[in-house]
């Protein structure tokens, strides 16, 4: 059995979509993240995606686990030309595509940028990669919101729909299973 350590990275304080843009992470709790780390398996590999929140947060909690490269296919979606805005902009900007890709999320695209089926080909690429580099390790991987997402509706064959509204907090964990039972999901949002 392969274990996922899904852990979002730390807050970025920003009020817009922030996909691609590279921001930094809030890591001044310091306790959130040696209890965070504490409680991940000691013997774990730990990558994350290669945007600055995510390789400062796994830096941050990695402690004396080997470190895997940061991989630029666990980056949260692009959001093309509404990276850097707010809800409010993009409604005003693009009302009906905006509201498509809430209410219909799969293949609808901001401009310049990627859908969820889109993303989550490009994260299920880069997980199947892991899983098959090293099966049955524990890997903690430090990624985004969608990204998160993503894999939890893969393990629970849900559709983007019925993923989306699901509530993944910075530094939070989610601890996703592959056996050759298949998926099972223990934990979503969990804060250790």
């Amino acid at each position: 059995m392969t274990r996922l350590w899904w852990v979002r990275h730390g807050p970025t304080h920003q009020r817009a979509f922030c996909g691609w843009r590279d921001v930094p992470a809030d890591l001044s709790d310091h306790a959130a993240l040696d209890r965070l780390s504490a409680f991940l398996p000691p013997g774990a590999l730990v990558t994350s995606s290669d945007l600055i929140r995510a390789t400062a947060t796994a830096d941050a909690i990695a402690g004396l686990r080997a470190r895997l490269a940061p991989d630029p296919a666990l980056r949260e979606f692009h959001f093309g030309d509404w990276d850097g805005l707010t809800f409010d902009q993009i409604s005003a900007r693009d009302p009906d595509l905006s509201r498509a890709y809430w209410e219909t999320p799969g293949d609808i695209a901001p401009p310049n940028g990627e859908s969820w089926n889109a993303a989550a080909d490009r994260v299920n690429r880069a997980v199947d990669a892991l899983l098959a580099a090293h099966p049955g390790r524990d890997l903690v991987i430090v990624a985004h919101l969608a990204v998160i997402l993503t894999q939890y509706a893969r393990a629970r064959s849900l559709s983007p729909v019925q993923a989306i509204g699901q509530q993944i907090d910075n530094l939070s964990l989610t601890r996703i299973d592959l056996s050759p039972a298949g998926w099972q999901v223990h934990c979503v949002n969990c804060v250790p």
